[in-house]
């Protein structure tokens, strides 16, 4: 994936008035792998040890997956509708996953806010952006 004609391609977009400048993300995103590191970590380690069933896991997981499909699909293959439904699965998988863990560890569900935050704004961005470049 070549990050300039990426970058070029997504400066061109037509973007909503509450898309942040493209500067913002890096940082933002910095501080949430962090937290997701910490967070999911230790939901996978206590899965491991026998301490929480895979079930709590999986939604985790499947985060994960999703998460890191979203820049290939929206950057490299620069397809605005997938980027949308995979933004719409982390969504709804992050909501998948602090339910399970609410129960089970809430500091995990509560750590995670920021994160679930973000998502959802990405979210509403993403899907403006897949609107507005029809």
């Amino acid at each position: 994936m070549d990050s300039t004609s990426s970058a070029a391609w997504y400066a061109q977009l037509a973007k909503p008035f509450f898309a942040p400048p493209a500067w913002v993300f890096g940082p933002v995103w910095s501080v949430l792998y962090l937290i997701i590191a910490i967070s999911f970590g230790y939901v996978l380690v206590q899965c491991l040890r026998q301490r929480l069933p895979f079930r709590v896991l999986l939604p985790f997981i499947l985060n994960l997956l999703f998460n890191a499909a979203y820049t290939p699909i929206q950057f490299g293959l620069k397809n605005n509708f997938l980027a949308s439904i995979d933004i719409v699965l982390v969504l709804g998988t992050l909501l998948w996953a602090l339910k399970a863990i609410w129960p089970r560890a809430r500091w995990v569900a509560y750590v995670n806010i920021p994160y679930l935050l973000w998502v959802a704004f990405a979210t509403v961005l993403q899907l403006s952006i897949t609107w507005l470049n029809r």
